[in-house]
């Protein structure tokens, strides 16, 4: 009777030992956690953003999303969301975006360079302007050798988690060192062109064409 008694208590400790080692079908994987430090520098949270896109935030479906790169290519390129994060290495960088409502945020920002999806396409000699094309129907534009020369990223991820819906999922234009109409989200379009004088949503109502930080940021 005591060896029974004990074979009980045996099996009742150690069952309650690995049972904190085994997953229960209802437990749920850990969600990705926001960094708020970086490197040493302090981070904004991904929620420090106001929502002010022309259409509300977009939900887009990830079975019928692509990438369009077209225009002045040698390639015109249609890419899946996961095909962008696997056929191109991810960067990370510490971005603040500066709204003209007089607010701003710094963040970190990872994805691909846009001059590495170009060279899949292959640029021809002629194009000098980037036309970015969002879901919502939001256009801007940047000088295709500012967009090259600062290694600007097509960002999926916000400190190191992905981009919800509101803020441009799934990819949001980290335009460094302009104001944030030209930080345009929900791309799905990037056509290379030799069209300079380009004007997008806000740059035909009176907003600057160059969207640089140290200038005014209307015309």
């Amino acid at each position: 009777m005591k060896r029974v008694v004990l074979g009980f208590l045996l099996a009742a400790l150690f069952g309650g030992l690995f049972a904190g080692c085994v997953t229960s079908p209802e437990q749920q994987p850990l969600q990705a956690v926001e960094v708020r430090d970086y490197q040493g520098q302090r981070l904004d949270s991904v929620t420090s953003f106001r929502e002010n896109s022309i259409s509300g935030p977009q939900k887009v479906d990830l079975a019928t999303y692509r990438l369009e790169v077209k225009g002045l290519v040698t390639k015109t390129l249609s890419l899946p969301y996961d095909q962008v994060l696997s056929q191109f290495p991810s960067f990370k960088k510490v971005v603040a975006l500066h709204c003209v409502e007089g607010w701003d945020a710094t963040v970190l920002w990872e994805g691909p360079r846009l001059k590495d999806i170009f060279q899949q396409a292959g640029v021809k000699p002629e194009a000098n302007t980037v036309i970015f094309t969002a879901v919502d129907g939001y256009t801007t534009s940047l000088p295709l050798e500012f967009v090259v020369n600062r290694d600007l990223l097509l960002a999926n991820k916000m400190n190191q988690i992905q981009l919800s819906a509101d803020r441009g999922f799934p990819f949001e234009l980290v335009a460094e060192e302009k104001w944030g109409y030209k930080w345009i989200r929900w791309v799905k379009a990037i056509e290379l062109s030799a069209n300079a004088d380009y004007q997008g949503y806000w740059e035909i109502r009176g907003y600057s064409d160059s969207g640089d930080l140290d200038q005014s940021y209307f015309r």
